[in-house]
């Protein structure tokens, strides 16, 4: 009987290693920097390469990463009855026209979802909506914003009774916007509808991986978790 073939190597046609492949993604996708300054900073430890190698290797294993530490947080939430979700959207111009970025994050401030629409009407939280239900499952509660779409959603959806609507009660969400703003300001804003749905997920799911909670435990703790997460990170797509 044939043996099965190894999956090949999503490494396989770079001359450069795995390892500074994942160093570039990182820091381009978590902190905000510009390709030009992910360039310089390599150039300072020894390794030479252009600001295009970074911009394509984010686009090229980004995705890839990203849906790897997706699929680890998925199976370990599925089926979590306390699961708790917050949904808001924000305004993001592309050239000069507005767009709406719809996010969904859990009780513990991990983004779950990020979607990008032209509107934010029922069409487009319905759409939303029924992207994170399939993804992840259904939560015990959602909280959302007054914002009558997401009722008229829900009605669509039988979620009504899920729904909790309040003043402050969505601070969770709102400050997961902040990061994304930070990037959103070093990259001089986005050129295309898709390049920003790319971008948001990816990094949705960076930032997810690195969120250590720094300000709710002490310094050896966080010294522990962070060393963790730059192992999990070493071994994606290994």
């Amino acid at each position: 009987m044939p043996r099965p073939r190894k999956p090949a190597s999503p490494f396989r046609y770079f001359n450069s290693s795995p390892e500074v492949i994942r160093l570039v993604v990182m820091m381009y996708v978590r902190f905000p920097l510009s390709l030009r300054n992910v360039e310089d900073l390599l150039a300072e430890r020894g390794i030479d390469i252009c600001h295009e190698t970074v911009r394509h290797w984010w686009n090229r294993f980004g995705p890839l990463f990203a849906a790897d530490v997706r699929r680890q947080r998925v199976s370990r939430m599925r089926g979590f009855r306390q699961w708790k979700w917050h949904l808001d959207e924000v305004y993001v111009k592309i050239n000069g026209e507005m767009h709406y970025l719809w996010r969904a994050v859990d009780q513990e401030g991990e983004v779950l979802e990020s979607f990008v629409t032209k509107t934010r009407d029922k069409k487009a939280a319905l759409a939303f909506m029924k992207k994170a239900l399939k993804r992840h499952g259904s939560p015990a509660e959602i909280t959302t914003d007054g914002l009558r779409s997401y009722k008229a959603a829900m009605t669509e959806l039988g979620n009504t009774e899920k729904q909790e609507v309040g003043r402050w009660a969505n601070n969770r969400v709102e400050n997961s916007h902040l990061p994304f703003r930070r990037r959103e300001r070093a990259m001089l804003r986005f050129r295309q509808m898709k390049s920003l749905q790319k971008f948001a997920s990816v990094h949705a799911n960076v930032h997810n991986h690195f969120n250590l909670e720094r300000h709710l435990v002490d310094r050896t703790t966080y010294k522990i978790r962070r060393s963790a997460a730059l192992a999990e990170w070493q071994l994606l797509m290994a």
